[in-house]
């Protein structure tokens, strides 16, 4: 899974953050201040940095500055500066998306989702996925059994990709939820409802029981490569 840079000096904030992000399955580094994270940056090499501004030893859009000089990484701006200046300078220096404190859980994991798949390389985006009879195409949004198109809406769609990226692996409702409705209000349990339709469709096309529940954490993909 992706590596997550936090940079944020409160440290029950930046706890906070690697909980949210952990629990999403997402490694984490953190770092308290623009020296470190910069260390931190070129050592552990992150696929995203969360970034405070108002940082000691030196300022987040320093830090910005340095990171957009030697990379591409996407960056997400959480400070609590909520002037529109602010933001121009942020966006401006080459931030992907900026955010003001306090941001809840599921619009913080929302944006994290949304900010990495738009960096995905073109190649991931063009993968594949095979289970058995089972492809799944991020590509063109397509999902056949035995080679027949199987009909799904957006929201299932994604359940399952989210699901066929790492067949066998249980994962959790709320990640299910982040990937699949991160900008929905629904209740989490509604992961359930979509994918009970997923398995009727699924099961229908002649692939029944791919979709295995997980007691007490969620759900998985058969892996039929075992």
């Amino acid at each position: 899974m992706a590596l997550v840079l936090v940079v944020e000096d409160e440290l029950t904030l930046a706890q906070t953050i690697e909980l949210y992000l952990k629990q999403a399955s997402y490694r984490t580094e953190r770092a308290g201040d623009g020296k470190r994270a910069l260390e931190l940056f070129r050592a552990a090499r992150p696929d995203l940095v969360i970034l405070d501004l108002g940082l000691p030893e030196l300022d987040g859009l320093e830090v910005l500055k340095a990171i957009r000089a030697e990379s591409d990484v996407p960056v997400i701006i959480l400070t609590a500066r909520a002037e529109e200046i602010d933001e121009l300078l942020g966006l401006g220096l080459g931030a992907d998306d900026y955010l003001v404190k306090p941001v809840g859980a599921r619009k913080l994991m929302a944006r994290v989702q949304a900010v990495l798949r738009r960096s995905l390389p073109a190649q991931h985006a063009r993968a594949v996925h095979r289970i058995g009879a089972l492809e799944v195409d991020a590509y063109s949004m397509v999902v056949r059994v035995g080679g027949r198109p199987v009909d799904l809406t957006p929201t299932e769609f994604r359940l399952l990709h989210h699901l066929a990226s790492t067949p066998g692996r249980a994962i959790s409702r709320n990640e299910l939820y982040e990937a699949a409705l991160p900008e929905s209000d629904a209740y989490e349990r509604a992961v359930d409802t979509h994918l009970a339709n997923l398995r009727r469709k699924l099961g229908g096309a002649g692939a029944d029981g791919l979709i295995e529940t997980v007691r007490g954490i969620g759900y998985r993909l058969a892996d039929l490569t075992v």
